[in-house]
């Protein structure tokens, strides 16, 4: 019996770690997005959901971290998605390149407006 071995590296085969954060990411997206709808929708009535609400649950790092884990995981989840589908479906590699290079720097400006959102949201007591 041959034994095939991998002409890449162990550890720098981009394709099967997008692989496996497709599978944790969905996963995790799947439980985030369920509380999210069952605290913002089904819990709290959306005539509820205002300024000083968003204020007081985000007194909480707790809360915080939650929204943040949903924003960066659903950014990342569909940036992979969207980096596949660019290498499936645009061959020319000028415009690959221009393609999947926008969208990063898009994604890039996505998350530091929200994580700047998130991490500098004034909560004053009051």
């Amino acid at each position: 019996m041959v034994r095939v071995r991998s002409i890449e590296p162990a550890g720098h085969n981009l394709e099967l770690w997008s692989w496996y954060f497709f599978r944790v990411s969905g996963l995790l997206l799947v439980f985030l997005a369920l509380g999210h709808v069952l605290i913002m929708h089904i819990v709290n009535s959306v005539d509820v959901i205002t300024y000083s609400f968003v204020a007081d649950r985000w007194r909480s790092v707790g809360w915080r971290v939650y929204d943040w884990l949903l924003l960066s995981l659903a950014l990342t989840h569909g940036m992979n998605g969207l980096r596949i589908i660019l290498d499936d479906y645009v061959h020319a590699r000028t415009k690959r390149l221009i393609c999947v290079s926008s969208a990063w720097l898009l994604y890039g400006a996505l998350m530091v407006i929200g994580t700047l959102t998130i991490v500098t949201f004034p909560v004053g007591g009051g």
